[in-house]
């Protein structure tokens, strides 16, 4: 009886090994569960389906059980010691964290971060007096202040040895081994628990950690299953890395700035103008035999002769930052080396001679800015890049793109007045000017003034046969109000250049799943696996370029060139050679078998979508399997 005893003795003392981390560590493990439920619980977008993580409590306790198990490696004063700048570390990190979503209305983001290391001591100063005050107690921030003061006043009281000695537990030796080991059997199957259900974000996050570049994150975070961030520390430490994958490209950028090198510019082309849409369906157009009314503008300008439409034109990416770097860049598909080892083409003009715009509805610094955003545009918002490409900015972002023009009305205003006081010798002898649109970025009905809404579900009811219910329906019409209200920018944009010599390029970032075939499918599923049905949805993408009368009476072998070759196999990674072309800029960077406007022009170059797919042999594949 006596050794049964002792073996359910020993085997008691192992099982109570599993409460042991818990154990000496119970007030950091409660308190840090506390802090960290509670702020997952507080910070849920204000947008309708918002829901704090599911399995929040269950990762939580994994993590933190986890973190006791390294404490109780050290002895009790450096144990301590560790618990106490943990304790500054979550706290802070958390109170940063949260007030951001009080105020901002976002969590810590890599822009965050980023603008954050940009603040001087005066511009710190002003913003702790503009956005900190006590109003913040009344909010979802006086909970975590609470947390922590009750932390402290557990803390303080437990320093007291006379506390100590009433709480400590006076249990019988068995009565205690046989507690602890129903305690460590409880922990054994929260362990168990929290590891089926959290092992596949836990995955996710060892991932999201482990790339090369921000696009490789960036297109992790667009998978199924994607890392889930569910704590402040968590998206603080993701900021940080994400931050260093950026600095590594930009500090490539900046090293090859001051090379940059240009060997003549004719200025062939006064203004030219680079305007790039957003997630714009070519099957919604006009131009491409789309029977709404959505693109009145456009068709008005192919009618009038000046306008011509490519009709093979593909994005190599369905990102928008992937595409921003691979159009910017000197750099195409299928070259040695990565896109920052080759020089972004508005350094070329600007060294050329050219004065260079950008105006942005999309790519600003912002503090709710998400990591998409970020990684399309830390190389252009980076300041000794953007000086390097850009004469002048906007500094303002716009709901509707309207209010891009109406900036650029006022940009171009003081310039002209400060040009009219330069000399001849030093005024610009031509303008590369680049808008960057919404467009119909996703939500449709967010990028249309209310009063410009012309289409309803119901001009759509002959897609009912087709599986669409009248909320898709609805979508569609507002994805063709946001089109008809682009059209309406494409157009205002073209008017103001129509009495100079002048070319206007449009072109769309990538497309846009739009209901193709009536079936009840919208936005981008970022599928790894690209067929045809998706390169024709979110690869193929509308292209046109303008030119003036100015341009054409001036140029006319040029604007016969450009008819020419528009029905020929393009992709956007190519378009910089083109452009250079067009302003006549010669360098070592122009290579001419890019140029579509070149005899030397390869247009059996293959058109690789996703760094995986060959456009043409998807689509060569899916005319066989028709004529079958």
């Amino acid at each position: 009886m006596s050794r049964e005893v002792g073996i359910l003795e020993t085997v008691g003392r192992i099982v109570g090994l599993l409460f042991l981390p818990l154990r000496g560590n119970i007030v950091f493990f409660l308190f840090m569960f506390i802090l960290g439920y509670i702020t997952t619980m507080l910070e849920v977008p204000d947008h309708k389906g918002a829901m704090p993580y599911e399995y929040a409590a269950e990762e939580l306790f994994f993590d933190l059980y986890a973190v006791c198990i390294v404490l109780s490696l050290f002895p009790p004063k450096v144990r301590r010691l560790l618990r106490g700048v943990l304790y500054v570390v979550l706290y802070a990190v958390t109170i940063v964290d949260v007030f951001c979503f009080v105020r901002f209305s976002s969590t810590l983001t890599p822009t965050m971060l980023l603008l954050l290391g940009e603040t001087n001591s005066s511009e710190a100063l002003e913003f702790l007096t503009n956005y900190v005050d006590l109003s913040l107690i009344s909010t979802a921030l006086g909970w975590i202040l609470l947390i922590m003061l009750l932390h402290i006043i557990v803390n303080i009281i437990s320093l007291s040895r006379k506390f100590i000695s009433i709480f400590r537990l006076r249990l019988r030796k068995d009565f205690r081994i046989s507690l602890y080991a129903i305690l460590g059997v409880l922990c054994l199957i929260q362990l168990l628990d929290s590891y089926k259900k959290t092992i596949n974000n836990k995955k996710a996050i060892v991932r999201l950690m482990s790339y090369d570049t921000i696009g490789e994150v960036e297109n992790e975070l667009t998978k199924k299953g994607k890392a889930t961030l569910y704590l402040p520390i968590y998206r603080l430490v993701f900021s940080i890395y994400a931050n260093n994958l950026a600095s590594r490209q930009v500090r490539i950028l900046r090293s090859a700035m001051d090379k940059v090198r240009v060997d003549s510019c004719s200025f062939d082309c006064e203004n030219i103008v680079l305007v790039i849409g957003e997630s714009a369906n070519r099957r919604h157009s006009q131009l491409y035999g789309y029977p709404h009314s959505t693109t009145p503008k456009q068709l008005e300008m192919k009618r009038s002769g000046q306008m011509i439409v490519f009709t093979d034109a593909v994005a190599p990416w369905n990102l928008t930052s992937y595409v921003f770097k691979y159009l910017f860049s000197m750099y195409a598909v299928g070259d040695e080396g990565d896109w920052c080892d080759y020089p972004l083409f508005p350094e070329i003009f600007r060294k050329a001679g050219y004065k260079v715009t950008f105006l942005t509805n999309q790519f600003l610094p912002q503090s709710k800015e998400a990591v998409y955003d970020f990684s399309g545009g830390f190389f252009l918002n980076d300041p000794y890049l953007s000086k390097a490409q850009f004469d002048v900015r906007n500094v303002q972002l716009f709901k509707y793109d309207g209010g891009l023009l109406n900036d650029f009305d006022k940009i171009q205003l003081r310039e002209d007045s400060i040009e009219r006081t330069l000399p001849d010798t030093i005024r610009p002898k031509g303008y590369m000017t680049i808008f960057h649109l919404r467009g119909q970025h996703v939500g449709y009905k967010d990028r249309y003034p209310k009063n410009r809404k012309k289409f309803t579900y119901a001009d759509y009811d002959y897609f009912r046969a087709k599986n669409l219910n009248k909320r898709h329906r609805m979508k569609l019409a507002d994805y063709d109000n946001a089109t008809i209200y682009n059209d309406s920018i494409l157009g205002e944009i073209v008017r103001r250049y129509e009495d100079k010599e002048a070319v206007v390029i449009y072109l769309s970032d990538h497309g846009e799943e739009a209901w193709a075939e009536g079936k009840p499918i919208y936005g981008r599923n970022h599928s790894m696996r690209v067929d045809y049905q998706l390169a024709q949805e979110e690869f193929a993408i509308p292209l046109w370029i303008w030119c003036s009368k100015g341009y054409i009476n001036n140029h006319p072998e040029v604007f016969q060139t450009i008819m020419d070759v528009s029905g020929k196999r393009l992709m956007t990674d190519v378009l910089p050679h083109t452009i250079l072309r067009l302003a006549g800029i010669t360098c070592p960077y122009y290579k001419e078998e890019y140029d579509i406007l070149s005899d030397s022009y390869d247009e059996k170059r293959a058109r690789i979508l996703k760094g995986q797919a060959d456009f043409d042999v998807l689509r060569d594949n899916e005319l066989k399997e028709m004529n079958r």
